[in-house]
């Protein structure tokens, strides 16, 4: 079966798991949209997780809208979700996600009284993929476009998946 195959949720979750960094964007308290990168932990119980501090500004913004996006990008895939957050403190979940790199932010470790984990419910998501033969398809259709003049069929450039969460 080849990547075009797989159900979609399954393609979003591998290419997900290729990235460590994802932004955040939230709803500031005057309505205005804030990002900000985020060290990604991974999904859990079907939600994405971050760490954060309980004391970021995020925190007010979210107990205000909880409605965020989640972007992820390389150089040849691209991941966009939409859904809301919600923060956890549990010690087990920690546990289980910690990274030691988080110390930088986290001077005690596991047991930093600032340390949540920041979860995100997916309810939509988007992903374009170029990466593979995908790619070489992709600049096949970009130099033919530039060479003719022509902008490239509709779908020819990437894999644009919505997957309904």
């Amino acid at each position: 079966m080849n990547d075009d195959e797989k159900d979609p949720r399954a393609r979003l979750s591998e290419l997900m798991a290729k990235f460590s960094t994802a932004m955040l964007v939230t709803h500031t308290t005057d309505g205005q949209l804030r990002a900000r990168p985020l060290t990604f932990a991974g999904e859990h119980d079907g939600l994405l997780c971050f760490s954060t501090s309980a004391e970021s500004p995020k925190v007010t913004e979210l107990r205000d809208d909880a409605r965020v996006a989640v972007t992820m990008q390389d150089n040849t895939r691209y991941v966009s979700i939409s859904g809301t957050a919600e923060l956890s403190d549990d010690p087990a979940l920690i546990e289980q996600l910690w990274r030691e790199p988080w110390r930088v932010w986290f001077p005690e470790g596991k047991s930093d009284p600032a340390l949540r984990i920041l979860r995100v419910k997916p309810v939509l998501a988007e992903y374009w993929d170029q990466s593979g033969a995908r790619g070489i398809k992709y600049l096949i259709e970009m130099v033919k476009a530039y060479a003719t003049g022509t902008t490239p069929a509709s779908g020819a450039s990437s894999t644009d998946v919505k997957v309904p969460l």
